[in-house]
């Protein structure tokens, strides 16, 4: 595999940010890879940190970089801090930052498909918001999109923020003062359009530990999807909020992908 730290200037943020990319490489030789080297341009996995990390976490928590080299697909990890992949009320445009200039910008310096069923998107905590959001508001850019231990009942969440990781303040900074049920931002009212719409939605994989303190707004998405008739891959079991256990899901959402020629 080839790693590379990017940093670049996002015009839509106004700032220099970064990101960290594994592109496949053809490799016999390193010592437990057996790398795979993809023809043309490469099936592309965005992956999401959360709220407290940056686009350096997966590596530094997890072996994403040896789960991937026999699958022959790039990982874009993004740099979006605290936005909660947002137009903030106050800050920076992330949101359109995440689904229209930081792709863009990723094809324009490597060999990444612009192809829907070539993209996935996945992330954890605050980046498994940002994951169901790209894929709910994006559908026909992404085939398949995962949520680990997500903050994705934004209602919820506001009531007691993300387990008092965030003030009111800096909330307001991001969602502005208002209610977040049934806006733009919350994930359970845009689930409701597609299921009205009949949209033809990405696969979504969803899993939450039990003991997790996000169990029950992960709960809550489960049942929103049984009760629109949107297909749902849901696992549950023992674990909380903790690096551990999404060193082990990852694997699973891998697996899980529809890659082309498994």
């Amino acid at each position: 595999m080839a790693l590379i730290q990017c940093q670049f200037y996002s015009e839509v943020l106004g700032l220099s940010t970064s990101m960290h990319v594994i592109l496949p490489q053809e490799t016999r030789s390193q010592i437990g890879l057996e790398g795979k080297q993809g023809t043309g341009p490469h099936p592309t996995l965005y992956l999401l940190h959360g709220l407290s990390d940056d686009d350096s976490i997966w590596l530094r928590r997890t072996s994403i970089e040896r789960y991937v080299a026999s699958l022959g697909i790039a990982v874009v990890m993004p740099q979006i801090h605290r936005s909660f992949y947002t137009n903030m009320e106050q800050g920076g445009a992330y949101g359109t930052f995440i689904s229209e200039e930081l792709p863009a910008l990723a094809r324009s310096f490597f060999p990444l498909s612009a192809k829907r069923e070539d993209n996935f998107v996945a992330g954890l905590s605050m980046g498994g918001y940002g994951a169901f959001k790209l894929a709910l508001q994006h559908p026909e850019r992404f085939a398949a999109a995962a949520s680990l231990s997500g903050v994705i009942d934004l209602h919820a969440a506001r009531i007691d923020p993300i387990h008092k990781a965030m003030s009111s303040a800096e909330w307001s900074h991001i969602f502005g003062p208002d209610e977040i049920r049934g806006t733009d931002h919350d994930l359970l009212e845009l689930l409701q359009r597609h299921a009205t719409l009949g949209t033809s939605l990405p696969l979504l994989y969803q899993c939450c530990g039990t003991e997790d303190f996000l169990y029950e707004g992960n709960q809550t998405f489960r049942k929103a999807c049984d009760t629109a008739g949107i297909p749902l891959t849901y696992e549950e079991g023992p674990g909380t909020h903790e690096w551990g256990y999404w060193d082990a899901k990852i694997q699973d959402v891998l697996a899980w992908l529809p890659l082309k020629g498994r």
